[in-house]
């Protein structure tokens, strides 16, 4: 029987008190093939990695950088289907004690059905939900399903949202607010947006507790960079790459190298 999952904020908590930032991984799974995608997720997890981020393959994915959609595009031809999130997840957590978020793109969810996919993911022991392109005004459906399961539910909050809706995003989310740190698409770059400093605050301002910031970290200088301020770093496109061109041992390694950078010294 699965564990159940250590919730993200829970990790947070922890790491605050040790003196040391948080670091969430991403990957989708079933890329290159379901089995290689929990490898590499509990490689992740035995490389320094604080939670993880599982992404569900979809046909659509107007958020992501070229790295993720070459992966779960690959994911997706190689006949992954939603019912192996499930599979993934309660494998991951039979072989590591770390909090598993599914990070999907709302119309999966409402094709399964919002109530057994909420179910289905907390008897899988996965600790919640990354929701990306649904705003907490249009996922009531989603709220009341975590409500009754006690999943985490993480909406995304961006540079250009007014201080009202930063409200409503803090307000409805549970587990940690994502901060996107760039306007546009997910991917790698060579300097995390000081935007993100920017929008932090507001979201402090606005009463979330924990804050974690994602879309373009990709270095442990960064991760460093972005923990001295907020509650944690999401990284995902560098680790796709990592694993696309390394296999198992290359992310390990690259998870190795991010999580160096939570034992910054915290300013």
């Amino acid at each position: 029987m699965t564990v159940p999952s250590l919730s993200v904020a829970t990790a947070i908590e922890r790491n605050r008190e040790d003196g040391r930032g948080t670091l969430i991984g991403y990957l989708p799974v079933g890329f290159p093939d379901l089995g290689t995608s929990i490898d590499a997720a509990v490689a992740l997890a035995e490389n320094g990695v604080d939670a993880l981020e599982l992404g569900l393959p979809y046909s659509d994915p107007v958020m992501d950088g070229l790295a993720i959609q070459k992966a779960t595009a690959a994911a997706l031809e190689a006949g992954f289907r939603t019912r192996d999130v499930f599979t993934a997840v309660e494998a991951v957590r039979a072989r590591v004690d770390v909090p598993v978020l599914v990070m999907t793109y709302w119309n999966p969810v409402l094709q399964y059905g919002v109530e057994r996919f909420a179910d289905d993911l907390k008897n899988a022991g996965g600790a919640g939900l990354i929701t990306p392109d649904i705003t907490p005004d249009s996922g009531a459906d989603w709220i009341a399903a975590s409500e009754r399961t006690g999943l985490d539910r993480v909406f995304l909050a961006a540079p250009s949202s007014t201080d009202e809706r930063l409200k409503m995003t803090v307000e409805a989310s549970r587990g940690f607010t994502y901060a996107v740190s760039t306007m546009g698409i997910t991917g790698a770059r060579a300097q995390v947006d000081a935007a993100a400093r920017t929008l932090v605050g507001r979201l402090r301002e606005a009463g979330s507790g924990n804050v974690c910031v994602g879309i373009g970290i990709s270095t442990a200088d960064q991760v460093a960079e972005v923990n001295a301020y907020a509650d944690g770093a999401i990284v995902g496109a560098a680790l796709v790459t990592a694993l696309a061109e390394g296999g198992v041992s290359g992310v390990a390694a690259k998870a190795a190298d991010l999580a160096s950078g939570t034992t910054a010294v915290r300013k």
